[in-house]
Order: structure tokens, then C-alpha cells, then sequence
């Protein structure tokens, strides 16, 4: 029978594989789908929420597994690690902030009407923050921009502003239609019964 723990469970391992299979590039490419971590911490909050225990239990996992994947990357399959610097803690917050507010929408909204509508506001302004977030505090603790304002270094990453927030919005979108899918085969199949 399919219970809470089943799905807790197996919602998790398609987090953590979603993580697994697009960490390794940001943007994409012909062979591999962007990055979806935005997308998997925002996701973990919304389905993962209870209790907290397994929430927290659940982020932390997911921290570990980013970590191990991008020291797997660039100490052994020879991807730069122009990004490993002093400002790479920061991403526990930057991921910690979208945990957070999937969980706090997942304990306000349901997935359903107007629910969706703000689930989207609320996915978008976690996006955006945390884009904003990882980026400042890259130009600021990674001391790779010594010699750069803070308007240029503003000017060059506000281009990636659109492909980061929108492909963890389709993600986000796509896991949620899923997730509504789901739970209307299971509905239908214990009415069946």
C-alpha cells in the first residue's frame, strides 16, 4: 500500500537523481538538461515539509550530495572550479531560503486554483532572491573581482538572471503537474476499490 512514508521516500530519490543528472552543467547543452537545483531545494521544501525532522534530515542530505557532486566535477572529471572560492558557503543559504520557502508554501497553498497562483509568486520570488543572493555574495567573498565595480559585475550576470529563474520555474512547474497527476490517479484508484 502506498503511505506517507512511500512517497516521502520516493519523492526524495527524485529529487536527489534530478540533482544527480543536471548539476553538471548550468546552462545545458545538446546532451544535458540545466542545472535543477534551484528547482530540487524549492521542491524539497514544498514535498518534504513534515515532519521536520525529515525536512531537515532531507536538506542537509541534498547540501551533501551538491557538495560531493561538485567535488566529484572538478577534482575528477577536470570541470573548472572557478566557483570553488570562500563565497561557495554561501550556497547552504542561497538553497537553505528556497527550502524555506517551499516549505512555508506548502503549509499555506494548496496545489489547486488560486493556491498554484500564489505557489508561483512564491517560486519566483525564491528564484530570484536566491540568484540575487549567490551572486552578490560571490562578487563579494569570492575575491575573483577586485578590479570590477559592483555595477559591472551587476551588469554581466544580470543576463543569466532569465535562463537560472526560468528553467527552475519550469522544473518547479513540471514536478507540481506530476505531483497533481498523481494524486488523481490515486484518488481514482482508491474509489475504485
Amino acid at each position: 500500500m502506498y503511505n506517507v512514508q512511500t512517497r516521502t521516500i520516493a519523492i526524495f530519490a527524485a529529487l536527489a537523481a534530478l540533482m544527480a543528472a543536471t548539476r553538471f552543467n548550468h546552462f545545458g547543452s545538446a546532451v544535458s538538461l540545466p542545472d535543477a537545483s534551484y528547482a530540487v531545494f524549492f521542491l524539497g521544501g514544498l514535498f518534504l515539509a513534515r515532519p521536520l525532522r525529515i525536512s531537515l534530515a532531507a536538506f542537509v542530505v541534498l547540501i551533501l550530495e551538491a557538495g560531493l557532486i561538485d567535488y566529484y566535477a572538478t577534482s575528477v572529471q577536470g570541470i573548472s572550479d572557478w566557483c570553488m572560492t570562500p563565497a561557495y558557503w554561501f550556497l547552504i543559504p542561497t538553497y537553505g531560503s528556497l527550502w524555506l520557502v517551499g516549505r512555508w508554501s506548502s503549509m499555506r497553498h494548496l496545489l489547486e486554483g488560486k493556491g498554484l497562483t500564489a505557489l508561483a509568486l512564491a517560486a519566483w520570488a525564491a528564484s530570484s532572491f536566491a540568484f540575487a543572493f549567490s551572486n552578490a555574495t560571490f562578487y563579494l567573498f569570492s575575491n575573483r573581482f577586485a578590479d570590477m565595480s559592483a555595477v559591472e559585475y551587476t551588469s554581466r550576470v544580470v543576463q543569466y538572471y532569465a535562463s537560472y529563474v526560468s528553467m527552475a520555474l519550469l522544473y518547479i512547474f513540471c514536478a507540481v503537474a506530476l505531483h497533481m497527476a498523481a494524486d488523481i490517479v490515486g484518488r481514482q484508484r482508491s474509489h475504485s476499490h
